[in-house]
């Protein structure tokens, strides 16, 4: 039996905001020698590092460590020094242009916006500078909750915050394995964003409801 929809969760990175190509702001701060395809691909692998260790940046200080490893992978993988500051000043996210005004939509209809995303302690302070702290009533990382999508446990703060039951509750992402499986593992009904046509939609047995905006959100609303 469907529910009333009292709350919407929604991925960060790839669904509400996307990340400027790092490798781009880096370039001016890097010595001469080093080709574009070698300095995408070490931002690439520091990527990849930072994404496997996200949930280690729990607080200020293991954040800082975390930041600290990822900035010798990038310097690793250069063959230079590469500092906190310089990486850190290199990785900037904007608003998706669709996210501000799909969020003042749904506010309009009275429903909880929170974040779920897999992300260190700063999350929220990466919402605020791209706009959208205002519009959500809730931020949850998996470095605070302590577990990472596909794991359902990390819904559980969501649903909290939200003071909903998992069939009351809609989940929006922009892949299969973690927010669809993730959600659908937690109870909660999940909207699979594809931007691009050609994205790929392999990785779940069944294929989700998708949507190639958040504007379209509103459509699949249970009344």
């Amino acid at each position: 039996m469907s529910s009333e929809t009292h709350a919407i969760f929604f991925d960060a990175l790839g669904t509400l905001v996307e990340l400027e190509p790092p490798w781009v702001h880096l370039r001016a701060a890097l010595a001469d020698g080093v080709t574009d395809d070698r300095l995408e691909a070490a931002v690439r692998a520091e990527m990849r590092y930072y994404r496997a260790h996200s949930d280690e940046g729990r607080d200020a200080d293991s954040l800082a460590d975390l930041r600290r490893r990822c900035a010798a992978v990038l310097s690793r993988e250069l063959g230079q020094e590469v500092d906190v500051d310089t990486l850190m000043e290199a990785i900037r996210f904007r608003p998706y242009p669709d996210a501000a005004p799909a969020l003042d939509d749904l506010r309009r209809r009275g429903v909880k916006l929170i974040c779920v995303s897999n992300w260190d302690c700063s999350l929220p302070q990466v919402l605020e500078r791209c706009s959208l702290g205002d519009a959500l009533d809730g931020v949850v990382s998996s470095a605070a909750a302590g577990a990472r999508k596909p794991d359902p446990e990390i819904f559980a703060g969501a649903l909290a915050l939200a003071r909903c039951a998992p069939r009351e509750a809609l989940h929006v992402g922009d892949t299969a394995e973690e927010d669809v499986e993730g959600a659908r593992a937690a109870g909660i009904r999940a909207l699979l964003l594809v931007r691009e046509p050609a994205a790929d939609r392999d990785g779940i047995t069944d294929r989700p409801e998708s949507i190639a905006s958040l504007r379209e959100i509103e459509e699949h609303l249970q009344p």
